[in-house]
């Protein structure tokens, strides 16, 4: 009975999180097609790379005149704290071989919190596929929406999507800032990528400002 409860309870927290992130889709949609991808492409990025983060930072890029290998950069380098993520879900889950490619597809934040959250009682493995297919498909059902509204919106600048990508992204990352460090790692990176602006060709300062990001936290925590 208890062990019901808690899969009734998880399940429900796993569409709050599904949905909380709906608003966050739509907007990538729009933005993604007002950039120039079709709907199509939009809606691959978010069935195969599915990383919020990463997906608006690529978007972003692009809108802003960069090029491809530097969107590509910049989202690799973003969703590489997934990798993280994996080693800890794999310990966690003790998942087989066969499993692990389709587990490091959906190894998001959401996801990944919510199992370390239901370790205690021993929801772990429940929690985590549960979130990850409420996000997974809330997601994608959010990108498609989005894509659909932004074709008929035209230009991002025209549209009054061209800070909509920025914002999404502070909007996705405010929630990470849960103490005095991660806030000044990721001040200083942005002050990095800000400066470098006039600076560097289009998409290179963020690319700095997350590698420069990735190597604080790593002194941070050590």
């Amino acid at each position: 009975m208890a062990r019901d409860a808690g899969r009734a309870r998880t399940r429900a927290r796993a569409l709050v999180i599904g949905l909380s992130v709906t608003p966050f889709g739509v907007s990538f949609g729009a933005v993604s097609v007002a950039t120039g991808l079709s709907v199509v492409q939009t809606c691959l990025l978010s069935l195969v790379l599915f990383s919020g983060a990463s997906q608006f930072a690529l978007v972003s890029v692009l809108g802003a005149g960069g090029g491809v290998g530097s969107a590509l950069a910049t989202a690799l380098l973003l969703g590489s704290r997934n990798t993280l993520y994996g080693a800890g879900v794999r310990r966690l889950l003790a998942l087989p071989a066969w499993m692990r490619p389709v587990a490091a597809q959906v190894t998001i934040d959401e996801s990944t919190a919510m199992a370390f959250a239901e370790q205690p009682s021993g929801l772990s493995a429940y929690a985590f596929w549960a979130t990850a297919a409420s996000v997974y498909v809330l997601w994608n059902l959010a990108t498609v929406l989005g894509a659909l509204v932004g074709r008929g919106l035209g230009s991002l600048s025209a549209a009054g999507l061209d800070a909509a990508g920025p914002a999404a992204f502070v909007a996705l990352l405010g929630p990470r800032m849960r103490n005095l460090s991660a806030g000044a790692v990721a001040l200083c990176a942005a002050g990095i990528a800000v400066v470098c602006v006039p600076l560097l060709p289009v998409g290179s300062p963020v690319l700095l400002g997350g590698g420069v990001a990735a190597l604080l936290a790593v002194a941070v925590r050590r």
